[in-house]
This record gives structure tokens, C-alpha cells and sequence, in this order.
């Protein structure tokens, strides 16, 4: 029999709750406090996701990384290959808040979206333009 304990994220509650599945594969849940806890506990021992928030290179720009995240969350075993996947991109300035950087990531159905806005690098043009 297989378990695991799940503190629940959906409410401020945070119901401790403990899953079990049973040979027959029928889970058994102790301590949630709703059927959304239950849902979340459910989905988490089954298969848990997470949405990714991370940076790429960004060439151009006055701050050298872009901050990005998930469209939707991801299966948690695969992050690492996400991951990998993104330290090997650089994008150029500019680029917009909710812009895809990478459409479809991995074939997992999320694409991976920038969360700010960067422009070219103002500040070394008027640099250049004093000297």
C-alpha cells in the first residue's frame, strides 16, 4: 500500500491530508476538510504539477535575464527537462509581457511566457550618444 501526505494549497485551511491507495487501486484520503482538498490531494498523489517561474538570457536589454513562467502547470518529473531546455535559450529585446518565448515546451501543451516587459537597453544608447 502506497502513501503520502499532502498539505493542502487550494484554501488558507492547509488540511494535512494523508492518501493511501489500496491494492485495488481505490484511494483512501484522511484529514480534508472539502471535496477541493480532496480533488487537490487526489491529483497530487496521481500526478503532481507545478507551474514553472524561472529566467532566460535576454541580449538587448538592460537587465541580462527575462523572467518567464509556465502558461499552465507542468508535470513536476519533467521541470529538470524544462529547465535544461531554457538555460540553453537567449532571446533579443525587445520583448513583451505574456509574449511566448517557447510555444508548446517539451510537447507538454504549456508554453513558456515572459512576465515582464524589456526593451532595448536606453541607457547604454544615451551612454553611446554622450561620448
Amino acid at each position: 500500500m502506497k502513501q503520502k501526505d499532502v498539505i493542502c494549497v487550494v484554501c488558507p485551511n492547509s488540511c494535512a491530508i494523508t492518501v493511501k491507495q489500496m491494492p485495488d487501486g481505490k484511494l483512501l484520503m484522511e484529514g480534508q476538510g472539502c471535496k477541493r482538498g480532496e480533488q487537490y490531494a487526489s491529483d497530487e498523489f496521481l500526478a503532481p504539477k507545478r507551474t514553472l517561474a524561472t529566467t532566460v538570457r535576454i541580449k538587448g536589454a538592460f537587465i541580462p535575464l527575462l523572467p518567464v513562467r509556465s502558461s499552465v502547470p507542468v508535470p513536476k518529473e519533467r521541470l529538470n527537462d524544462i529547465l535544461d531546455l531554457l538555460a540553453r535559450i537567449e532571446v533579443q529585446a525587445p520583448f513583451k509581457c505574456g509574449s511566448v518565448v517557447v510555444q508548446n515546451v517539451l510537447g507538454l501543451g504549456a508554453d513558456i511566457i515572459a512576465t515582464r516587459t524589456l526593451g532595448v537597453d536606453t541607457c547604454a544608447k544615451v551612454a553611446c550618444e554622450l561620448r
